[in-house]
C-alpha cells in the first residue's frame, strides 16, 4: 500500500502517581475542538483522546493523564502499551500510544519533562537536562525496533522549520535511534526523521488516505 513519509519533532513526557481508575468516554464534548490540554482538562476527555491515538491497541493499554505534578496513571492496562497526550511544548498536544519498548525507554523521558514543567523549570533547561540524562545513561534509546501510534485527529504539533503550530494528520512512528540521512538516504522518497543523530529519533509514516486507520 502506498504511503507518504513526513517529518515532525515530538518531544514527550509522564509521572508515576496513580489516579482513580476510569474508562468513561465523554458523551457531549466535541473532541476535535480540543487543540491543547493542561492539568485542568477533565480526565475522561484526556483518556478518550489518548485512546484515539492507537485504535488497534488502546483498549487494553495503560493510560496516563496530565495532572498538577506531572502524568498520573488513570487506567491500568494489560498489553504492554502506554497511551497519553504528550506536549512538545505546553501549547501543543500529541496523543501517543507506545509499545512495550517505548514504554520502557521513551515514557520515562516524558515523565521527567512534565514533572519539570510542573515545578516551573524553563523549557531550555528541561531540554538540556534530558540531553544530559541520555549522556549519563539515566535515559536510554529503545532496545529494539518498535512502534508508536499517533492516529488521533488531535495532533497539534510544532512545525520544526517554522516553529508554528500545525494540525498534523494521523500517522505512525518507528524508533530509529541515532540514525541520520547518511544511514537512510535523503531527497524525494527518502524517510525523514524527527531528531536525527539522537537517541529519541523516530521515522514518521503517514498512512495513505485509503488505509483503514487514516485520519481525514
Amino acid at each position: 500500500m502506498p504511503r507518504t513519509i513526513a517529518v515532525l519533532v515530538i518531544f514527550s513526557v509522564v509521572g508515576l502517581i496513580q489516579a482513580p481508575q476510569t474508562t468513561a468516554t465523554p458523551q457531549t464534548t466535541d473532541l476535535t475542538a480540543i487543540h491543547t490540554i493542561s492539568a485542568e482538562t477533565p480526565v475522561d476527555i484526556q483518556i478518550a483522546i489518548a485512546r484515539a491515538a492507537g485504535p488497534p491497541v488502546s483498549a487494553k493499554a495503560t493510560i496516563y493523564v496530565l495532572g498538577r505534578t506531572g502524568y498520573v496513571r488513570a487506567v491500568a492496562g494489560s498489553n504492554g502499551f502506554t497511551c497519553l497526550i504528550t506536549r512538545d511544548r505546553p501549547d501543543s498536544m500529541a496523543p501517543e500510544c507506545y509499545d512495550a519498548v517505548g514504554t520502557a525507554s521513551d515514557v520515562p523521558v516524558q515523565m521527567f519533562v512534565e514533572e519539570q514543567r510542573a515545578h516551573g523549570i524553563a523549557e531550555p533547561a528541561i531540554a538540556a537536562a534530558v540531553e544530559a540524562r541520555y549522556r549519563n545513561g539515566a535515559f536510554a534509546a529503545p532496545a529494539r525496533p518498535g512502534i508508536c501510534y499517533m492516529l488521533s485527529a488531535n495532533n497539534y504539533l510544532v512545525d520544526p522549520d517554522s516553529g508554528q503550530m500545525i494540525h498534523f494528520p494521523g500517522h505512525l512512528m518507528f524508533y530509529a535511534p541515532n540514525l541520520t540521512a547518511a544511514d537512510v538516504g535523503e531527497g524525494p522518497g527518502a524517510p525523514l526523521m524527527t531528531n536525527p543523530g539522537h537517541p529519541d529519533n523516530m521515522m514518521v509514516v503517514v498512512p495513505a488516505p485509503s488505509h483503514p486507520h487514516s485520519v481525514p
